[in-house]
């Protein structure tokens, strides 16, 4: 009898199953390990021991759960410049680079949000002066990224505590109106009894112009008939800081 033909009752045999195959293993991707690494160097040894690609890396790794970001985290640094340029640069910037999505830009923006408040925590309801290192942080961490100029004023009270926060213009890239008398305007509705001046440079140079030295000493002018003190004029940028107190300016 035929192999396969019956068996022996006049019904066909049924056809032999082909054999199961064996599972084959899948290998995790190379990054999961890769992931793990980098959070136990976090860990262990803290951010400093970081550079700003590989802490850029920690944020994206849960923005990006599914793929390997040490690419992205590069690119983006080649682009801005810096950790920190990163986070400051506009969502919309952001996205020009080929793997930054809408949800992305967002998730960055809001660590953004989150150095800044925590930096303003740091001088809000405190003597300034004897914090000054916490207020160059603070107005770093808020303007020093910025692509735009911005005019911005602490508002102090008798004991040179912070009463008030606020950007009073925003310009071009290389250039802010401000007009004194509205700044003192505003000083006397908030009872302020000093202010201190702060804004930055979009070119990343924080030398003060010829128009920033005139503008200042406009203020210094109007101010002290009032019993306002201009106790300095910051300005901010991503190559550091000048004080015109410290250079002599006022």
């Amino acid at each position: 009898m035929t192999a396969g033909a019956g068996d022996g009752s006049g019904r066909s045999a049924p056809p032999a199953l082909p054999a199961t195959a064996s599972p084959v293993a899948v290998d995790p991707p190379h990054y999961h390990g890769h992931r793990d690494r980098l959070r136990s160097r976090f860990q262990e040894a803290g951010a400093d021991a970081l550079p700003d690609y590989e802490l850029l890396e920690l944020l994206l790794f849960r923005s990006i759960p599914q793929r390997d970001v040490k690419p992205l985290a590069k690119a983006l640094i080649a682009r801005f410049g810096s950790f920190a340029e990163v986070l400051g640069a506009p969502a919309s910037r952001l996205t020009e680079v080929k793997g930054v999505g809408e949800g992305v830009a967002l998730d960055l923006k809001i660590v953004e949000a989150a150095l800044r408040r925590m930096a303003k925590g740091a001088v809000a309801k405190r003597t300034v002066l004897s914090s000054w290192s916490s207020v160059l942080d603070y107005c770093r961490t808020a303007m020093a990224f910025a692509e735009r100029e911005q005019f911005r004023i602490l508002f102090l009270d008798k004991k040179n505590a912070v009463i008030a926060d606020e950007v009073q213009q925003t310009g071009t890239v290389d250039h802010t109106p401000v007009y004194p008398r509205e700044v003192m305007r505003r000083a006397l509705e908030l009872s302020a009894s000093a202010v201190i001046l702060v804004h930055n440079h979009p070119s990343g140079d924080p030398t003060p112009s010829g128009a920033d030295v005139k503008m200042t000493r406009e203020l210094v002018d109007i101010a002290k008939p009032l019993g306002i003190a201009i106790h300095d004029h910051v300005i901010v940028g991503r190559d550091g800081h000048a004080s015109f107190r410290g250079l002599g300016l006022i």
